[in-house]
């Protein structure tokens, strides 16, 4: 019987993309009515996040031991004992799912602050205009023949370099989120 990886482990980290939505839109204008500073909100918030994804990162990487011993579980399914992730230390798969978990809920936290602030119309803008960089980006790599030292450096990435990465993502979403938060309304 051969190995299968199946997408299960993946759930709890689109939960966090729409936690970080409804934490902005449905907790927010309650923050404001109670008189909660958004500094405060902010905060908060953000740090209950970021424990939640200390939590969920490591019940990952504990739940990787007994998969590992038993097989993928008896069956060879696999869900946290991904190869090129949890093939490194103990510490480089920690960081790697901290930083994911953590990135879906500033994402969704991010888009939410957009929307509260500017509207719907800004939020087709901003994410429009980031998939036409990305386009463009994809379209000089082509154009330039850069694929081969783009996937060298992709290949260079540990688990731990690409969450410290991550983490990199994570200061610009949440120090946008906070400057954009200072003017939203509820």
């Amino acid at each position: 019987m051969g190995s299968s990886f199946n997408g299960a482990g993946q759930a709890p980290l689109w939960y966090f993309l729409a936690i970080g939505i409804q934490s902005l839109t449905l907790t927010f204008p309650f923050s404001q009515a109670m008189s909660v500073s958004r500094r405060t909100f902010f905060v908060g918030t953000t740090a209950i996040a970021a424990g939640a994804g200390a939590v969920l990162a490591t019940v990952y990487s504990l739940l990787r031991i007994p998969e590992a011993s038993t097989n993928g579980w008896g069956v060879g399914s696999y869900m946290f004992n991904l190869p090129g992730i949890t093939d490194a230390t103990w510490y480089e798969g920690w960081v790697f799912f901290f930083a994911v978990t953590v990135s879906f809920f500033l994402l969704g936290f991010w888009i939410a602050t957009i929307y509260k602030r500017f509207g719907p119309t800004m939020v087709t803008t901003v994410l429009s205009a980031i998939g036409l960089v990305l386009i463009g980006a994809v379209a000089l790599i082509t154009w330039q023949r850069w694929w081969g030292d783009v996937g060298a450096w992709l290949a260079t990435q540990t688990p731990l370099t690409f969450g410290l990465w991550l983490l990199v993502l994570c200061v610009v979403l949440a120090g946008s989120s906070y400057l954009t938060l200072r003017r939203a309304t509820p």
